[in-house]
């Protein structure tokens, strides 16, 4: 028996060993001296206490091939994945069940376009020099190692990262900001099956503070199969950009005060861009150093230059400026012959293409494209499922320039107003709002995209009728018709994803947010006898209170009084009356609040839309402005529920949602109400691609955390509308604040840390931090990079083989 246990005992120490050994090939080189492939000088890269390296280089092009190398190290999987989702290529390393995702990803032609792009750039340009380098970096360090533990785990071969992949992954970012695959099947689904008068409550009107332009009139001829084929599009593209663990952009905040507005009196810039949340988080923070180049910036995954930054001269921040660079057209088919559509008077044939998409554990599969005079027929990615319509695409991505690289390469070194706003005027697509500030005193806002210039009349927000010229173009605006802003006689500027209201007087179609964000912001920031620094800006970006939830009670709170008699029920109305729409973690007001917006809009709005229109409309921006215009419209008809006999009324409804919502929290949080607290209903957990499986969420997930805040308050922890619990799917990506009396001590956060590397201890140590409202100190000078350094990695030139 001795003999045995030794040898037992003996397995599992040679077993703790060899899994420890390989846990430790897997991580990050820190410390030490490297020699990399290219380098025409030595690198240093320091690490601080976080994981951010410090990069001081003597030239450029070495020190974008150093971050590429150390960007890689950290984060290789992620930009595996990333290209992967960009490109339709996730069903070769994660099965079948990924094959309708990348269908999807290549019916929208990023790969073609970012083929094209390349083909169109000048290769001796410095940004397409210093993306080169950059790629033979992350090449470099690919070759060099050791795959990472999940290319192990899902069998991914390693291949050359290539500029083509970057530029996909900006077709990526643009395809997650376009909102029209799942408003506009919706809004056209109420338009023309249930009528103008269930259209009302979207509040389709463009104004100052509104959000969608209105609908046009006529009825598109589309059948009940092309409806369910609309539909399972619209599920398709919310499931592609949501459930696998990648980052989607959803909105953002910014803000710029002049020197006037802070306590130093210097401009001050805040922001924090709001993305779903993921392990690893979609920044990678660098501080880049070169002679008469200094940027400390977040980085995405195989973006060479920084998507936000700042010296101690000049910084920038962005948010998502939400307006429609994307059209659903259905093609008017001849019924001689099916690949023809009828486009500008005549009958013209529709070109066809196959691609070929390998599938994890079973042969390739077939992929036929489409496409018609307006763009990608996109509902072919349904195969045998699709109804008899084409359906296609006209998307500004696919039909601008947009010198995208070229701009955040100038972005990086834009000091002056000049510089920033020439260097916005180059973002085509996605949308951006650019929020900029420079030591100087100067501030700006440039929302950055081309606007296509559309048929007076017609209304993008409802898919167009191909047949008809509504769907024509007659080209792009200038960059000078764009909403924008410089050095503004108020002393500060806001970007909160509202709409913007355009100094040309043309009307913006966009799926813009709710205003209640920007106006809570505002109603702070307008203070005239207020003075700003870092800390206070801090509590503003920290803040979790919003007009919404007591604006969308204020009617019904009478019915509520009402149709509610029992005693105890009738405090809990009281409580919400009471309520100031603040979201802090022991909020009990807030849970009720939230059940009671889902169960309302469940009871009101499903019998009408259906299952899947009425989950595709959970998923919209346009449902924010919905449900408080239906609250106070006491005689819509969505009101009455058609599975019933009889006619409901608001009161009938009310009170259905209310003894639903009750009867939820009971079965799900317990009897005692004084137990609803936010914080255990409101979680947080940062999802890896691998934690979706069970066990292995437990290894590479991190969370879960009690969150406070919810949708569009400045913290704007966001979970979908839906049944208690509510777990947090997007937010601040980042916090960032920079005075510019003081860049040096400019602070930031990371939402879970800055190694992608499962068992890094830079891999979550900063989830709790964030969630707790923590920053840090972003270090700059060179005696504070030095004081807080904790490991050196030299990177010196290869020597050439003899």
């Amino acid at each position: 028996m001795k003999r045995t246990l030794f040898a037992f005992l003996s397995l599992v120490v040679t077993a703790i060993i060899v899994a420890g050994g390989y846990l430790y090939s897997k991580q990050p080189t820190r410390q030490g001296m490297v020699q990399l492939q290219g380098l025409h000088g030595s690198v240093t890269v320091r690490y601080d206490e976080r994981g951010v390296p410090h990069i001081r280089a003597e030239n450029e092009t070495d020190l974008y091939r150093a971050l590429g190398y150390v960007h890689a190290q950290d984060r290789l999987f992620q930009m595996e994945m990333m290209r992967r989702l960009a490109r339709g290529e996730l069903a070769e390393v994660l099965g079948p069940k990924l094959l309708d995702t990348d269908k999807l990803m290549r019916s929208l032609r990023i790969r073609e376009r970012a083929a094209t792009y390349v083909t169109e750039q000048d290769p001796q340009s410095p940004a397409w020099l210093a993306m080169q380098a950059y790629l033979d970096g992350i090449n470099s360090y690919q070759d060099s190692h050791t795959r990472p533990l999940e290319f192990d785990v899902l069998g991914i071969p390693k291949r050359p990262f290539t500029t083509e992949d970057t530029v996909s992954i900006t077709g990526y970012m643009a395809y997650s900001f376009a909102a029209a695959f799942r408003t506009e099947p919706l809004l056209t689904y109420v338009r023309d099956q249930l009528g103008a008068d269930y259209l009302n409550i979207f509040d389709l009107d463009w104004q100052p503070l509104g959000v969608l332009a209105k609908g046009g009139k006529s009825a598109l001829p589309l059948a009940a199969a092309d409806w369910k084929d609309l539909n399972a599009l619209a599920r398709l593209s919310e499931q592609a950009l949501a459930d696998h663990g990648l980052p989607q952009f959803e909105g953002s905040n910014a803000w710029a005060l002049a020197g006037s507005r802070t306590h130093s009196g210097k401009p001050l810039l805040a922001g924090d861009p709001h993305i779903r949340f993921s392990t690893p988080s979609v920044w990678y923070e660098a501080h880049l150093s070169a002679p008469a180049f200094e940027l400390y910036g977040q980085y995405q995954a195989l973006m060479p230059f920084a998507t936000l930054g700042m010296n101690k001269d000049f910084g920038w921040s962005i948010t998502m400026f939400q307006n429609d660079d994307l059209d659903l057209i259905a093609e008017k088919v001849n019924p001689d012959n099916p690949e023809q559509v009828w486009y500008r008077g005549q009958w013209v044939d529709m070109t066809r293409s196959e691609q070929q998409i390998a599938v994890k554990g079973q042969a390739p599969v077939t992929l036929v494209l489409r496409q018609s005079p307006h763009g990608p027929i996109v509902n072919d990615v349904l195969g045998a499922n699709a109804g008899k319509t084409p359906i296609a695409m006209w998307w500004g991505f696919l039909e601008s320039r947009n010198p995208i690289l070229e701009a955040f390469y100038q972005l990086n070194r834009a000091d002056t107003l000049a510089k920033a706003r020439g260097a916005s005027a180059k973002i085509h697509a996605p949308g951006l709002n650019v929020v900029w500030a420079n030591a100087k005193g100067d501030i700006g806002w440039w929302a950055a995209a081309q606007l296509p210039k559309r048929p007076a009349g017609v209304k993008p927000g409802f898919i167009l009728d191909g047949s008809s010229p509504e769907a024509e173009k007659e080209g792009f605006y200038p960059f000078s018709s764009n909403p924008q802003e410089e050095n503004p006689a108020r002393g500060y500027i806001i970007s909160a994803n509202f709409q913007p209201v355009p100094a040309s007087g043309i009307e913006i179609p966009g799926y813009y947010n709710l205003p209640d964000r920007g106006q809570q912001l505002n109603l702070q920031l307008s203070d005239k006898q207020a003075k700003w620094d870092i800390e206070t800006s801090q509590k503003l970006q920290l803040g979790t209170t919003t007009a919404y939830g007591p604006r969308l009670l204020a009617p019904l709170l009478p019915v509520l009084r009402e149709v509610v008699s029992d005693p105890q029920e009738r405090k809990w109305v009281e409580q919400l009356a009471q309520w100031q729409g603040d979201y802090p973690l022991d909020s009990t007001s807030a849970t009720l609040f939230n059940q009671f917006l889902f169960d309302l809009a469940d009871a009101a709005l499903r019998d009408e839309l259906g299952d899947g229109f009425f989950n595709t409309a959970l998923s919209t921006r346009v449902i924010d402005a919905a449900l408080p215009r239906l609250a106070a419209a006491a005689d819509s008809p969505w009101w009455d529920d058609r599975s019933t006999l009889g006619t409901q009324t608001r009161a009938d409804t009310v009170k259905k949602a209310w003894s639903k919502s009750l009867a939820h929290l009971k079965a799900t949080l317990g009897d005692d109400a004084t137990q609803w607290q936010w914080g255990k209903a409101h979680t947080l957990t940062h999802g890896h691609p691998l934690g979706l499986q069970k066990p292995l969420d437990r290894i590479f997930n991190v969370g879960p955390f009690a969150a406070p805040g919810t949708h569009e308050v400045p913290n704007n922890l966001s979970a979908k509308i839906g049944p208690a619990p509510w777990p947090v799917t997007y937010g601040p990506s980042t916090r960032r604040i920079i005075d510019f009396a003081d860049p040096a001590h400019s602070v930031t956060i990371n939402p879970v840390g800055q190694s992608g590397v499962p068992f890094d201890k830079h891999y979550e140590d900063q989830a709790e931090a964030y969630i707790e409202g923590v920053y840090h100190q972003a270090h700059l000078v060179e005696e504070e990079v030095m004081a807080n350094t904790r490991a050196t990695l030299k990177l010196l030139p290869a020597r050439a083989a003899p």
